[in-house]
């Protein structure tokens, strides 16, 4: 008899309430510089959008970015289940005052954060998985949002998914933490 991977997966996760930090999988030996973590509001970036995109299942380093096909994102916003999701000024002050927050919760050392009107990016380094750094801070400031403004059952503030780079080195190190500053509304740090 084989156990049940499901329940072998949520074994190994972070519980809410817990710091992914102290209870998430092994640790690794070697981490990044940082993480430039970035995610989208529910709704705002589908597939076949003139800005381009990444398909999960052709997302590995050299492929291209996906192009502009209106048919694709029509598809997609077809399959919407309720409207997209655009951060008044409002809420993106109030991600960028959260996340430190956020962080310290999780403990990760936040660098950099920046609310746009539709994505949201942060630098960080943490001695945990980017992934699941990501996974957490949209948990969490989706669970601080809905208190200030509430939200109908079964709709959610964010995008499935979003981009975790990994940062290496100090040039692209310092590029990264300005690019996202230079977006920021407001300076925490």
């Amino acid at each position: 008899m084989t156990p049940n991977n499901d329940k072998a997966k949520r074994a190994g996760a972070c519980r809410p309430g817990s710091s992914p930090g102290r209870h998430g999988p092994a640790l690794r030996a070697i981490y990044p510089l940082a993480y430039h973590i970035t995610w989208g509001t529910y709704g705002t970036r589908l597939h076949g959008d003139s800005r381009g995109a990444v398909h999960r299942s052709e997302n590995q380093f050299g492929d291209p970015i996906l192009g502009r096909d209106g048919d694709w994102q029509s598809e997609e916003s077809n399959l919407l289940r309720f409207p997209l999701r655009i951060l008044t000024m409002q809420q993106r002050l109030f991600v960028e005052r959260t996340t430190p927050t956020i962080c310290n919760r999780g403990k990760w050392d936040l660098i950099a954060v920046a609310a746009g009107s539709d994505h949201v990016h942060c630098v960080l380094n943490a001695q945990v998985e980017g992934k699941d750094i990501r996974k957490w801070l949209k948990r969490w400031l989706s669970e601080a949002m809905t208190e200030h403004w509430p939200i109908q059952p079964g709709e959610v503030w964010w995008a499935e998914c979003g981009s975790v780079k990994w940062v290496w080195h100090e040039d692209y190190y310092a590029r990264v933490i300005k690019y996202v500053r230079d977006q920021a509304m407001t300076r925490f740090v």
